[in-house]
């Protein structure tokens, strides 16, 4: 047997033992290159890094030096990991000359003075050239690496998702009266496309009365607004009251929970009938209008949020149950100031959440993070209902009084901004 095969068959033994100390020994011969390919993708790749499979100090079965892992096959440095790469992959071993007639010893102080010597005992101590990738195979490697990352994240997530609780009987029907509740007062349910109209575009295009924070009011848009705000706070009220657990409460508190969530409720509803096509919001479900009309009629900056909170939520794909699930998490705060059964609102609220959640679950959606990102719509929404709080004591100051319907001022009035 020549010296090639001997050092071979020594190495081989070396990776059976390394194998058993890696807890990837395999019985049979057909998994060795796999083995091979293996180490080879967990080899070190910082300098001073040794893997966990290597003996302290093990040296370098080249030139001696302290081996920084597997490469190509057999336990070496980082400086003959190296050499024999750029040799294999620039082809510079048929450059290589010896002074020496390839005699010499290579060890850590001589490696450097023959190359030759050097490249002839990485191949005696069994260094795979088959191993050294080129240019177009570490592209191909990263690539598939980068692949198989991403499968398994995707996988993952999968798994994840599949072991997390779905919803009990008793949510089950939980969420069935809330999302009825949401159907029957949700202006033109899914035909809101067909039965909307679209505010003429003369109309909230010329703002004329200025209001204290520098903006100005189209009074002929603001009225138009007017004309959809009773009904569209009515069918927030008959919502609520639909809802299991909210006709419980005292009547002084239910009147708090419905004035603090009103304005957040209907802006979910116009949110969720963003047209991205016309770029225009559905207001109570028949008045489509544009982002500066709503602005000029009276919501300034607080329009450009319930449009932004549109865009968001188009990526989302909300079913029923889930914005009618949102509405009832919203209405159910019980943070409003001046309640009075506050546990028992927030036990409410946390019932809420809990189906929610496994709703979601259920419901499998693609979106990483879906729920926790779903829930920063609730803070979303709370900051539009503050900023309209702010909004309406402008309005009442510089709009006259004979065009706010009774039902808006009783609701929005008062209200803590």
């Amino acid at each position: 047997m020549d010296t090639f095969h001997t050092c071979a068959l020594r190495n081989y033994n070396d990776l059976l033992a390394l194998r058993r100390r890696a807890s990837l020994f395999y019985l049979d011969e057909q998994h060795e290159k796999f083995f091979f390919k293996k180490l080879c993708y967990i080899h070190a790749v910082q300098s001073g890094y040794i893997p966990s499979y290597l003996e302290k100090d093990e040296p370098c079965v080249v030139c001696g030096d302290k081996a920084t892992g597997y490469h190509y096959r057999c336990i070496t440095c980082e400086g003959c990991k190296g050499f024999f790469r750029r040799t294999i992959q620039k082809n510079l071993h048929p450059t290589y000359s010896c002074k020496y007639d390839g005699c010499c010893i290579i060890d850590k102080i001589t490696r450097n003075q023959c190359q030759l010597c050097r490249f002839k005992k990485c191949i005696a101590v069994g260094m795979a050239m088959d191993l050294v990738l080129d240019d177009s195979k570490r592209v191909a490697k990263r690539r598939l690496i980068e692949e198989n990352r991403e499968r398994r994240k995707k996988e993952e997530m999968v798994k994840s998702l599949q072991n997390r609780p779905e919803p009990t009987g008793t949510e089950w029907e939980l969420i069935r009266m809330v999302t009825e509740a949401h159907r029957h007062t949700n202006a033109q349910g899914a035909q809101w496309k067909q039965k909307r109209r679209f505010l003429p575009d003369k109309i909230g295009q010329s703002p004329v009365a200025p209001t204290i924070d520098g903006d100005k009011v189209d009074l002929e848009a603001f009225s138009e607004f007017t004309k959809i705000i009773t009904p569209a706070i009515t069918r927030v009220v008959d919502f609520a009251k639909k809802l299991p657990m909210f006709s419980e409460l005292p009547c002084e508190d239910q009147i708090i929970l419905l004035k603090g969530c009103c304005m957040e409720i209907m802006s979910l509803r116009a949110a969720m009938r963003y047209d991205p096509d016309s770029e225009t919001l559905t207001l109570s479900g028949e008045m489509a209008v544009k982002r500066e009309q709503l602005k000029n009629g009276g919501l300034g900056v607080v329009s450009d949020a319930i449009f932004d909170l549109g865009k968001s939520l188009a990526q989302f794909n909300l079913d029923d149950t889930e914005v009618a699930l949102l509405q009832a998490v919203l209405l159910m705060s019980s943070d409003r100031s001046g309640l009075t059964c506050v546990d028992k609102i927030e036990k409410c609220q946390e019932t809420y959440l809990l189906a929610f959640e496994h709703y979601i679950n259920y419901r499998k959606h693609n979106i990483p993070h879906f729920w926790p990102k779903l829930l920063m719509k609730v803070t979303d929404l709370r900051m539009i209902g503050a900023c309209h709080a702010s909004r309406f004591l402008h309005m009442k100051v510089e709009c006259p009084n004979e065009l706010f319907p009774p039902l808006f001022l009783e609701v929005f009035e008062d209200q803590e901004v």
